[in-house]
C-alpha cells in the first residue's frame, strides 16, 4: 500500500506541478494578484507530495520490499541499514526521484520568500520552474518509474553495486544534486525577468543568493564525489577528467561567473545581457549533465542509465529548455537598457576579465568533453580526449586567473588605481614568489612547474589575508578598533577572502601531487615496499566475514623514515550476491600528507599485490574546497541577503479595481 501511495502521490504532484506553471503566469499577464498567487501554494504542494513519494520509495528500501522492482534490482536484505537508505537513490529511478525532489523543495523555497522577491518576478519564477517540473516528472512516470511492482516477487534482492556501498554515497549524490538542481533557480530567474522585460539591481540582488547556495553544494558535491572515486576505486587518483567528472566542473564553472557577474550588476547595473545568458547557460550545462549520464552515450562509473529512449526524453527536455529560454533570450535581449558604466580598470573590469577567462575554460572542457561523442556518433570513429589535452589547454587559462584574483580584489569599484593595487598586492606576491623557490631548492629537481603552482596557491591564500588585513586594520588606532572594524566588515568580504583562499590551498594540493610517487610488489608475510617516505610491511592476511560480503584483510605496519605510524588495513572483498570483487584502501593520513596502500588477488604461493603511494599534500584539495564552500555559505548570511528588496511606492488608486494588479519589478536606486 506504502507504494501505491508513492505512485499516486507522483502522478498528483505531476498534475499541480501543470497548474504551477500556467496559472502565475496567466496571472501574470492579466494582472491578477489572485491568479500570480495560485505558483505559490502550488510550488509548495508538489513538494510535499514528492517528499511523500521519496518518502515511500526509501520505506520500501527499509523494509526490503523485493516486490517493487528497483528495490529488488538495487538491494539485498543483508546490506546494512545505512545502505539500504543510500540504495534509494543509488540507481537511476531513484536518483531522479531525488532530482525532482530537491526541483520542488527549491521551488517550494522560492514560495515561501515572499517578502524577499518582487511578487510579479516571483510568480514568473515559480512558473518557470514549474514547466522544469512538469518535465521532469512526465520523465520519471513514463521512463524511470521507481514504484513498479514484480510479480511474483523476488525471495531477495540482487544487491546495490558494491563499489557504491560506502558512505560517501550517503553525501555526494545528495550534495552534487542540489548544486545541480540549485541553478535551476537561476534559469527560472531568468526566464521571468526576459519573460517581464524587467532586468535590474533588484533582479541581481534577488537571484545572487540562489546562486551562492547551489554553488556553495555543488562545490562540495565535486569535492566528495573526487575524494571517493580517490579512496573507494583505489587507483590513487582524485580527478581524471572523465566525462561526467567534467559533466559536474562545467556547471560549477559557469556558476562561478555567474556569482561574479551578478556582483557587477547589483553594484553598477551592467553587464546585464552577459548575466541573463550566464543564468541560462549554467542551468543548461546541468541539463547536458543529466543527459551525459543517464542517455548511454558513454560508460562510466558514474553512469547511471543505458537505455536509449530515456536519452531521447532527456535530449527533448535539453532542446526545449534550453533552445525555447535562447530564444527568448534572442528575442528579449536587445530591448534593455543600457546598465551603469565602469572604467575599465576597476574591481568591476577585473570581474569581467575573471568572467572571460572562465567562460573560456568551460568552453574548453564543453569542447574536449562533446567533441569525441559526437565525432563517434556522426562517423563511427573512436576517439580518446583525456589528462593531456585537457592539461595543456585549461591549465594556461586558469593561471593567468589566479593571478589576476588577488589584484582585481585590491581595486576600488568604478575607476582603481592600478599602481596602488599592485604595491598593496606586493608583499603577497613577493612571498610567492621565495616559497616557489624555496621549495624547488629543498627538492633539488623534479617537476619544474610544481614549486610555481605551490607558490601561486601562497600568493592566493596571502593575497586574501592581506586583503583582508589591510581593511580592518587600516585607519585603526588600538586593538579595539581593529576589532570594531573587523567586526562591521560584511560577511560578503570575509566569505570572499575565505573562497579565494580556499582556491588558493586547493592550487597547493593539486600542485604537491607532482611529487607523488607509486611502487608495486609482490609481498608475503614479513616482506616490505618502499615508496618517497613511506615504508609498509606486510604483518597478516586474515578473512572475515561481512554482513553482506566475504573479505581479507590485509594489515600492514607503516614507517614514516624511521617514524612508526598507526597501522593500516587493506581489503579485497567479494559480495556474495553479486559475486563482485572490489578492493578497500588503506589510507594513513600524516599530517596533510597521505601513505595510499592497495591489494590485488592473493597467489598460490601466500603473495599478494601490493600498490603504495606517497601523497605529499593530498589533504589540501578537499580542505581548500571546503573552505572555498565556507567562504560562500558565509556570503550567504550578508545582512543584505537577510533583507527584503525593495519595493516601488504604489500609486494612490483613484478607484478601486476589481482585480489588484502584480506590482511591478522596482527599479534600482540611482
Amino acid at each position: 500500500m506504502i507504494v501505491e501511495i508513492g505512485h499516486f502521490a507522483l502522478a498528483l504532484a505531476l498534475g499541480v506541478a501543470v497548474v504551477q506553471a500556467l496559472v502565475p503566469l496567466w496571472g501574470v499577464a492579466r494582472h491578477d494578484r489572485a491568479l500570480a498567487s495560485v505558483g505559490t501554494a502550488a510550488a509548495i504542494t508538489c513538494f510535499l507530495l514528492v517528499a511523500l513519494a521519496f518518502a515511500a520509495l526509501v520505506a520500501s528500501y527499509v523494509r526490503s520490499d523485493f516486490s517493487v522492482e528497483n528495490v529488488a534490482s538495487n538491494s539485498h536484505s543483508a546490506q546494512p541499514l545505512i545502505y539500504k537508505l543510500t540504495s534509494a537513490w543509488g540507481n537511476h529511478e531513484g536518483s531522479m526521484l531525488l532530482w525532482v525532489l530537491i526541483l520542488t523543495l527549491f521551488g517550494a523555497l522560492v514560495a515561501l520568500s515572499r517578502r524577499s522577491l518582487p511578487a510579479r518576478l516571483r510568480a514568473g519564477t515559480l512558473a518557470a520552474q514549474g514547466a522544469v517540473t512538469v518535465a521532469f516528472l512526465a520523465f520519471t512516470l513514463l521512463t524511470s518509474n521507481p514504484f513498479r511492482r514484480l510479480d511474483p516477487a523476488p525471495g531477495e534482492g540482487q544487491d546495490l553495486n558494491p563499489i557504491l556501498q560506502d558512505l560517501g554515497l550517503a553525501i555526494h549524490p545528495p550534495l552534487l544534486y542540489v548544486g545541480y538542481v540549485g541553478f535551476s533557480i537561476t534559469y527560472a530567474f531568468a526566464v521571468a525577468a526576459l519573460i517581464d522585460g524587467r532586468i535590474d539591481a533588484v533582479w541581481a540582488r534577488a537571484v545572487r543568493p540562489w546562486t551562492l547556495l547551489a554553488w556553495v553544494f555543488l562545490t562540495l558535491g565535486i569535492a566528495m564525489g573526487s575524494y571517493w572515486a580517490y579512496y573507494e576505486l583505489g587507483w590513487g587518483g582524485w580527478w581524471f577528467w572523465d566525462p561526467v567528472e567534467n559533466a559536474s566542473l562545467m556547471p560549477w564553472l559557469a556558476g562561478t561567473a555567474l556569482i561574479h557577474s551578478t556582483v557587477v550588476m547589483e553594484k553598477r547595473d551592467a553587464l546585464k545581457v552577459w548575466t541573463i545568458l550566464l543564468a541560462i547557460l549554467t542551468f543548461s550545462l546541468s541539463l547536458l549533465g543529466t543527459f551525459i549520464v543517464r542517455s548511454g552515450v558513454l560508460t562510466s562509473v558514474h553512469s547511471f542509465a543505458s537505455d536509449p529512449a530515456r536519452g531521447l526524453f532527456i535530449l527533448a527536455i535539453l532542446i526545449v529548455f534550453v533552445g525555447g529560454s535562447l530564444a527568448l533570450f534572442a528575442w528579449r535581449a536587445p530591448l534593455l537598457r543600457q546598465g551603469g558604466l565602469f572604467a575599465p580598470v576597476s574591481r568591476e573590469g577585473a570581474l569581467v576579465v575573471n568572467n572571460v577567462f572562465i567562460a573560456t575554460s568551460c568552453a574548453t572542457v564543453f569542447i574536449g568533453t562533446l567533441y569525441p561523442l559526437v565525432l563517434e556518433m556522426l562517423t563511427g570513429d573512436k576517439i580518446s580526449v583525456g589528462p593531456p589535452f585537457f592539461n595543456a589547454t585549461f591549465v594556461p587559462l586558469l593561471v593567468p586567473l589566479l593571478l589576476v584574483l588577488p589584484l582585481g580584489q585590491s581595486l576600488a569599484w568604478k575607476r582603481g588605481n592600478l599602481l596602488g593595487a599592485a604595491q598593496r598586492t606586493a608583499a603577497a606576491f613577493g612571498l610567492g614568489i621565495l616559497v616557489a623557490v624555496g621549495v624547488l631548492a629543498y627538492m633539488r629537481g623534479g617537476p619544474v612547474l610544481a614549486p610555481l603552482g605551490i607558490g601561486l596557491g601562497v600568493f592566493l591564500v596571502t593575497g586574501a589575508i592581506f586583503d583582508l588585513g589591510e581593511r580592518i586594520v587600516a585607519r585603526a588606532s588600538g586593538l579595539r578598533a581593529v576589532l570594531s572594524r573587523a567586526k562591521g566588515l560584511p560577511r560578503s568580504a570575509w566569505g570572499t577572502a575565505f573562497a579565494h583562499a580556499g582556491v588558493g590551498l586547493s592550487v597547493i594540493g593539486i600542485a604537491a601531487a607532482a611529487w607523488s610517487t607509486e611502487a608495486i610488489g609482490i609481498l608475503k608475510p614479513g616482506e616490505s615496499l618502499t615508496s618517497g617516505r613511506y615504508t609498509v610491511v606486510l604483518e597478516s592476511i586474515t578473512p572475515r566475514p561481512g554482513p553482506n560480503f566475504r573479505e581479507d584483510v590485509v594489515r600492514f605496519r607503516i614507517l614514516s623514515g624511521d617514524r612508526p605510524l598507526k597501522p593500516v588495513e587493506a581489503m579485497k572483498r567479494v559480495y556474495t550476491a553479486r559475486a563482485m570483487p572490489t578492493s578497500e584502501a588503506g589510507i594513513r593520513t600524516d599530517g596533510l600528507s597521505q601513505a595510499y596502500v592497495n591489494v590485488g588477488e592473493i597467489e598460490s604461493d601466500g603473495g599478494i599485490a601490493v600498490r603504495l603511494y606517497d601523497k605529499p599534500l593530498i589533504l589540501l584539495i578537499w580542505i581548500g574546497a571546503i573552505v572555498m564552500a565556507f567562504g560562500g555559505a558565509l556570503s550567504l548570511t550578508d545582512r543584505r541577503f537577510r533583507l527584503a528588496a525593495p519595493q516601488r511606492a504604489k500609486p494612490a488608486d483613484k478607484k478601486p479595481a476589481r482585480a489588484k494588479p502584480v506590482p511591478a519589478a522596482p527599479q534600482p536606486a540611482e
